[in-house]
C-alpha cells in the first residue's frame, strides 16, 4: 500500500512539474508573439508617415523600423496575462537573417514550481516593390507668354508594391496601405531558423 501511495506521489509531483512546463511555454510564445504583432503594427504605422516617399521604404519592405521597447514592454504585459514575467535574457531583438524577438520567461508561482521557457517569434515582409521607370520628360516650347504662373503638376499614383502577389497603388490624395496582417506574417520559430 505504501508503495502505491508513493508511486502516486510521484505521478502527481510529475504531472505538477509538467503542467508547470507547459505553462511557462504558453506564457513564453505568448509574449514573443506579442512583442512580434506589436512591432509589425508599429512599422505600417510608421510606414504611412512616410508613404509618399518611396525612397524611404526599404527598411519597412525589410521590416525594421520599429521601436525595440514598445514591442518588449506587450511582451512583458502577455507574460503577466499567462502567469509569468520577463526573465533571464528577458526580451531581445533578434540579429540576423530575421526580425523579431526571443523572449524568456518564469512562471510566477511558488518557487519550487517555477518554470522558465524560452521563445522565438520572426516578422516576415509580404510585400515588394519595384520602382516603375520614369518616362523622360518631354521637350515642350518655352512659354510665349510668361506672365501666366506655370501649374504645379498633380502628384502621381505610386504604383509597384505588390503584397502577396495583390499590385497597390497608392493615391497620393488618400494615400493607404494595406493592414498590418496583409503588409507581415508573425510566427514562432525554433532555433533552427
Amino acid at each position: 500500500m505504501a508503495g502505491l501511495l508513493f508511486l502516486a506521489f510521484v505521478y502527481f509531483m510529475f504531472g505538477q512539474a509538467a503542467a508547470t512546463r507547459n505553462s511557462a511555454q504558453t506564457a513564453a510564445d505568448a509574449a514573443a508573439l506579442a512583442a512580434a504583432q506589436d512591432a509589425r503594427d508599429q512599422l505600417r504605422e510608421r510606414w504611412l508617415d512616410v508613404i509618399l516617399d518611396p525612397a524611404q521604404w526599404s527598411g519597412f519592405l525589410e521590416g525594421k523600423h520599429f521601436a525595440t521597447p514598445s514591442a518588449c514592454q506587450q511582451a512583458a504585459a502577455f507574460a503577466a496575462k499567462n502567469g509569468a514575467k520577463i526573465s533571464g535574457d528577458g526580451c531581445m531583438r533578434l540579429s540576423g537573417e530575421h526580425e523579431g524577438f526571443s523572449v524568456t520567461v518564469q512562471t510566477t508561482g511558488t518557487e519550487a514550481q517555477d518554470a522558465t521557457a524560452s521563445a522565438k517569434a520572426v516578422i516576415e515582409p509580404k510585400c515588394s516593390f519595384e520602382d516603375p521607370e520614369v518616362p523622360a520628360p518631354e521637350e515642350t516650347e518655352p512659354d510665349p507668354d510668361p506672365t501666366e504662373p506655370e501649374e504645379e503638376p498633380e502628384p502621381e499614383s505610386i504604383t509597384g508594391l505588390t503584397c502577396d502577389g495583390d499590385a497597390w497603388t497608392i493615391d497620393p490624395d488618400d494615400p493607404a496601405l494595406p493592414s498590418a496582417v496583409d503588409l507581415f506574417t508573425v510566427r514562432l520559430t525554433g532555433d533552427d531558423e
